[in-house]
């Protein structure tokens, strides 16, 4: 018998445990504070594990990640030397460009101004503009961003994306490398930031390529705090050169109740929900790799810790 350990203090266990076990009748599936017998851990499903998790389970053979980000397992030094998996779930990619579009939207049709109008009791009105008049910039063309950024083109927006490798999506003008950056940047009425967190994307949106924005733009980050210089952001709206933002995640979480985010007007919050696994949707994916993993195949969706993702 071998059993998979669960741990997420986000996910339901009851969920993912009805879904999965059907499609692994010889694996006992239990959360991390009721496994008896460590040395028939074999599997593990986790999300943002403590430190020190994994050292009790000597014989785990792969590890899922609860998620298409894998920033907070890569770096640390208690990982053992096995698979990793990321979720790669039509469910979520189509709930991230969900969630993009409607903050694109939201900025695009002005609603801010007629939300702030409606405060006032102020009737306000502002002629729509077309969407192929809107620059929207998608900062990343991974499988999420790649989604995103078709949706936007579908809806009729001017979208332009950018990568570190060179990426063909049809309609849309794709840029790469470091030194197109800048001028992707000055292009983007509307910047959607959807990269994943690595040491070379660290830090990226720095003050300086923040300045590189239009006077007035919109700023959306669906992808990692630590992307952005969260200060130099701050600054920029309180000085209106950022006009507006959209945030889903945040140099550390949850925002602290002292933030000056909080108390910005121009300023939408949500707590790092853009894009959720759906174990109705995802569970299959998770049964197929332990069964590849038990017939001694090759996983799908592996990560690659020196590209990290």
């Amino acid at each position: 018998m071998s059993t998979l350990v669960f741990y997420s203090e986000y996910d339901s266990f009851e969920a993912w445990s009805a879904l999965l076990q059907p499609h692994l009748p010889g694996v006992a599936l239990c959360r991390a504070q009721d496994v008896q017998h460590v040395d028939t851990v074999h599997y593990a499903l986790v999300w943002r594990p403590p430190h020190g998790f994994f050292a009790p389970y000597r014989n785990l053979k792969l590890l899922v990640n609860l998620g298409a980000g894998v920033d907070s397992l890569l770096g640390r030094d208690d990982l053992p030397d096995i698979p990793i998996i990321r979720l790669s779930d039509p469910d979520m990619a189509r709930m991230m460009a969900g969630y993009v579009l409607f903050a694109v939207l939201r900025y695009a049709r002005d609603i801010p101004a007629f939300e702030r109008a409606q405060r006032a009791r102020r009737w306000h009105y502002l002629h729509p503009r077309p969407p192929h008049s809107v620059r929207v910039g998608v900062l990343g063309l991974g499988e999420l961003g790649a989604h995103a950024a078709l949706e936007l083109a579908r809806q009729g927006f001017d979208v332009r994306g950018w990568s570190r490798s060179q990426k063909h999506l049809t309609g849309i003008l794709c840029h790469s490398g470091l030194p197109a950056l800048g001028d992707f940047l000055a292009n983007s009425d509307i910047l959607v930031v959807m990269l994943p967190l690595t040491p070379q994307t660290q830090g990226l949106l720095s003050a300086d390529r923040l300045a590189q924005l239009p006077q007035g733009c919109a700023f959306i980050n669906v992808s990692r705090g630590a992307i952005v210089d969260q200060t130099a952001l701050t600054q920029a709206l309180s000085h209106g050169r950022i006009a507006e933002a959209t945030l889903d995640v945040f140099d550390s979480e949850p925002l602290p109740p002292d933030d000056p985010l909080w108390g910005m007007e121009n300023v939408l919050i949500t707590p790092h929900l853009a894009s959720v696994a759906n174990p109705a949707s995802a569970a299959r994916q998770v049964a197929d790799n332990i069964q590849r993993v038990a017939r001694g195949e090759a996983v799908v969706n592996q990560v690659l810790p020196q590209r990290g993702y």
